[in-house]
């Protein structure tokens, strides 16, 4: 996939012209590389990307002002797909980024930007409405989750309902699908979390665990 338009946050400058000039390299446009949120929402009213490549931490506090930019974006502008990187993996905030929808969403280890193609590939995958995950943050949340083998007791109704989630669909989304009321397929969603043992918890989503649950299956 070649003439993508991508804006880039990141604090660190050489990082940043390091990633423009690869994204470039690879065919594509990096109308702008900013280094911290509130330019990162400006950059992307302004210019419209196919997809954003944020770092997690930036300025000022350098906890989570990219992940809050990152998520506010999604629901001003969900067309534009959202790569993020960290440093490090943290499940909380992979899970906050994926609530709701998968769809063209990413979340990748810096370390992993050294695999040019690799990163390349996920750009361009999340640019097109599809979702990548580091190993190691899947790695991480598949674990956080204690897996036990619950698929096999879901019924055919509740397997078509895991299987829309894991298309990103809303519980509207499933209702409309499949011909029924939201509740029934909150009840169905309910009995999911339940037969796979995902308990409500502060630090994982279960909507994400449960489609990790399925297509690791």
């Amino acid at each position: 996939m070649a003439g993508l338009t991508v804006v880039i946050a990141e604090d660190a400058a050489l990082f940043r012209e390091g990633l423009a000039r690869l994204i470039e390299d690879r065919g594509h446009h990096v109308a702008a590389a900013v280094p911290d949120g509130d330019s990162l929402l400006y950059a992307v009213d302004q210019h419209h990307p196919d997809v954003v490549v944020a770092d997690i931490r930036m300025p000022p506090t350098h906890t989570d002002e990219g992940l809050r930019a990152a998520i506010d974006l999604r629901a001003r502008h969900p067309g534009t797909g959202v790569l993020v990187l960290s440093q490090y993996v943290e499940t909380s905030y992979a899970a906050r980024l994926m609530e709701g929808s998968a769809v063209g969403v990413g979340y990748l280890l810096k370390d992993r930007v050294a695999d040019t193609a690799d990163f390349a590939d996920a750009l361009e995958r999340v640019a097109a409405g599809g979702t990548a995950l580091d190993p190691e943050v899947v790695s991480q949340l598949v674990r956080a989750s204690r897996r036990a083998d619950g698929l096999a007791t879901l019924t055919p109704r509740e397997r078509q309902v895991l299987a829309l989630m894991a298309e990103g669909k809303s519980n509207a989304g499933i209702a409309a699908a499949l011909v029924i009321t939201d509740s029934v397929v909150e009840k169905h969603v309910a009995s999911i979390f339940g037969k796979l043992r995902l308990p409500p918890s502060e630090a994982d989503n279960r909507r994400v665990l449960a489609v990790l649950r399925y297509l690791g299956a």
